[in-house]
C-alpha cells in the first residue's frame, strides 16, 4: 500500500500543479487493460475515495486488431465492475476502417479510439479524458519528434493538458516511468494484459523503444531522463513564447474581410524566433493542417518579406492557402487572389448615373457652370474628376482594364502604360482588376479613378461648363 501512497501523492501533486481537475469533476478514464491504464484507473479510484471527489467512467476501445481484442474487452469492463464505474465499449474494425481511408494502423486506431473518448465525454458531461502516457513514453515522443526534425512546440512533448474539441485530454503520469507502474501493478496484486503488438517492430515507436533507445543508452544510460527535462525544459518556453507571439499578432496583424495582412516594416523589427511562430499562428488562424506547416513554407515567407526585392510575390503554401507581397503588405488568405474581372458599359447624357455591379461601384456624370464648379471645389481624394465638356466626345465607355493600355497623363509627353502607372503607385497587384478605366469616344483613357487623369478636355480659363465625374460605393448610393 506504501506504494500506492506515494503514486497517489505524486499524481496529486503533478494534478495540483497543472490544473487536471476540481473536485467533483467527471472523468473519462481510457483503459486498454495494459499495466499503465489499469494504475491509471486504480490510482484515480482511490484519489476519488480518499482524496479529492470524482466522477470516474471506464472506457475501452476494442481495435479488432488481434484475437485477445474480445478477452481484453471483458477484463476491463470486469474491472470497472469490481471497481463500481459505469463502463463504456468502442469496437471498431480498424484493418478495413485502414483499407478504406489509406491511414496507417496506427493512425486509424488513435483517430478513433480519440473520436469515441471525446464523444464519450460530452454525453457523460465530462470536463476531462484522462490518458495514461508515462515518462517513457514521453521520452520515446521527444526522441521521435527529434528524429523527425521538429521545432521547440515538438520537442515538448505531450502536453499535461490539452483541448480538443472543448474536452481536455489530461495526462497525470507524464513524470512517472512505466517500471514504477508495472511495480504497483505487481506489489497490489492488480491484474492487467499483455498487448503482444508492443513488441512488433513494425510499429515506428515500438522501433524506438527496442532500438533506438537502447543504443543511446549504451552511451548515456540516462538518456530517457535527459529526454524529459528537454521536454519540460522546451514546453516551459513553448509556453513563453506563444503567449509572446500572440502579443505580437495582436499588436501587428489586421484581419479584415477574411483575410491577415501586416507591414513589413513592422514585422522586421521583430526578432526571428517570432517572426516564425506569428506567421505559423496566422496560417493557423486559417485553418491550416498544421501537418504541412514544415520549416521550409513558414521560412520561404519569412525570408520573402524580408528581402528587398522582388516587393510583389505569390506563395501558395498548400491546403487552400497562400501568402502574397505587396509591395510593404503581407497578405495571408485561405482563398485565392480575386479573379480579373471583365466589363464594359457606356455613359452618355441625359443618363447620369451607371452601377457597376462588378466592382460595387456607381459612376454619377454631372454637368455644371463654371461658377458652380468653381463653388464645389476639387476632390483632394481623387475620386472625383472633371473635363471641359465641349472637348470632351462623348459617349465615355467604362470598362475593366486591358493588356496594352496607356493613358496621356498631364504634364507628361506622350503616353505611359497603366501598368507602369500601377507600379509606381504601389498599387496591390490583387486591387487593380476593380480600378475602372474612362475612356472618351475617341477610345482614349482619360481618367484612372483614385489614380490620374489624361490631358484630354482639360478645364482652362475658356471653359463654360464642367462635366463631373465621379465614382463611390454602391452601398453609399442610397441603392439596396
Amino acid at each position: 500500500m506504501e506504494q500506492m501512497n506515494e503514486l497517489v501523492q505524486y499524481v496529486m501533486e503533478s494534478a495540483a500543479e497543472h490544473e487536471l481537475w476540481a473536485p467533483h469533476d467527471t472523468i473519462v478514464v481510457a483503459v486498454s487493460g495494459g499495466p499503465d491504464s489499469v494504475a491509471l484507473l486504480r490510482i484515480l479510484h482511490e484519489i476519488s475515495l480518499n482524496r479529492t471527489p470524482l466522477n470516474l467512467i471506464c472506457a475501452h476501445v476494442n481495435h479488432g486488431f488481434r484475437a485477445e481484442s474480445q478477452e481484453e474487452a471483458e477484463f476491463v469492463r470486469a474491472l470497472a465492475d469490481e471497481l463500481g464505474l459505469p463502463f463504456e465499449l468502442a469496437e471498431f474494425d480498424i484493418p478495413s476502417i485502414v483499407k478504406k481511408s489509406g491511414l496507417g494502423p496506427e493512425g486509424a486506431a488513435r483517430e478513433k479510439r480519440y473520436q469515441f473518448l471525446i464523444e464519450t465525454a460530452k454525453r457523460y458531461g465530462a470536463r476531462a479524458v484522462a490518458l495514461a502516457h508515462h515518462a517513457d513514453d514521453q521520452a520515446e515522443t521527444v526522441l521521435m519528434r527529434l528524429l523527425r526534425g521538429s521545432g521547440p512546440s515538438g520537442l515538448a512533448g505531450m502536453r499535461w493538458k490539452r483541448t480538443e474539441k472543448k474536452v481536455e485530454l489530461i495526462r497525470p503520469f507524464l513524470r512517472i516511468n512505466k517500471t514504477a507502474l508495472i511495480g504497483l501493478c505487481q506489489s497490489e496484486g492488480f491484474a492487467y494484459a499483455m498487448d503482444a503488438s508492443n513488441l512488433l517492430m513494425k510499429y515506428k515507436r515500438n522501433a524506438v523503444r527496442l532500438e533506438v533507445l537502447p543504443m543511446l543508452e549504451k552511451y548515456n544510460p540516462k538518456v530517457k531522463q535527459s529526454l524529459l527535462q528537454l521536454s519540460e525544459i522546451a514546453g516551459a518556453e513553448d509556453e513563453f513564447m506563444e503567449a509572446n507571439a500572440l502579443k505580437c499578432f495582436e499588436e501587428l496583424v489586421l484581419f479584415e474581410h477574411g483575410k491577415y495582412t501586416f507591414k513589413r516594416a513592422s514585422f522586421a523589427a521583430v526578432p526571428s524566433a517570432l517572426q516564425r511562430r506569428l506567421i505559423k499562428l496566422i496560417l493557423n488562424y486559417l485553418s491550416a493542417d498544421s501537418r504541412a506547416l514544415d520549416f521550409s513554407k513558414i521560412e520561404a515567407v519569412r525570408r520573402g518579406t524580408l528581402q528587398e526585392h522582388p516587393t510583389v510575390w505569390s506563395l501558395d503554401l498548400g491546403g487552400g492557402l497562400i501568402c502574397v507581397r505587396q509591395y510593404d503588405t503581407i497578405l495571408f488568405s485561405s482563398k485565392p487572389p480575386q479573379q480579373q474581372v471583365s466589363y464594359t458599359y457606356r455613359l452618355s447624357l441625359p443618363d447620369s448615373r451607371l452601377e457597376l455591379w462588378e466592382i460595387g461601384k456607381a459612376m454619377t456624370m454631372t454637368v455644371l457652370e463654371r461658377e458652380s464648379f468653381a463653388l464645389q471645389g476639387e476632390d483632394s481624394g481623387k475620386m472625383s474628376a472633371w473635363f471641359d465638356s465641349d472637348e470632351l466626345v462623348l459617349p465615355l465607355t467604362v470598362r475593366s482594364r486591358l493588356p496594352g493600355d496607356t493613358i496621356k497623363v498631364m504634364g507628361l509627353n506622350g503616353s505611359k502604360k497603366v501598368k507602369d502607372i500601377y507600379i509606381d503607385d504601389k498599387i496591390p497587384s490583387s486591387e487593380r482588376s476593380r480600378i475602372p478605366l474612362v475612356c472618351d469616344g475617341s477610345g482614349n483613357i482619360v481618367w484612372i479613378p483614385g489614380v490620374r487623369r489624361s490631358m484630354h478636355a482639360a478645364v482652362g480659363r475658356h471653359t463654360a461648363s464642367v462635366l463631373l465625374l465621379t465614382l463611390e460605393e454602391l452601398e453609399k448610393s442610397g441603392e439596396t
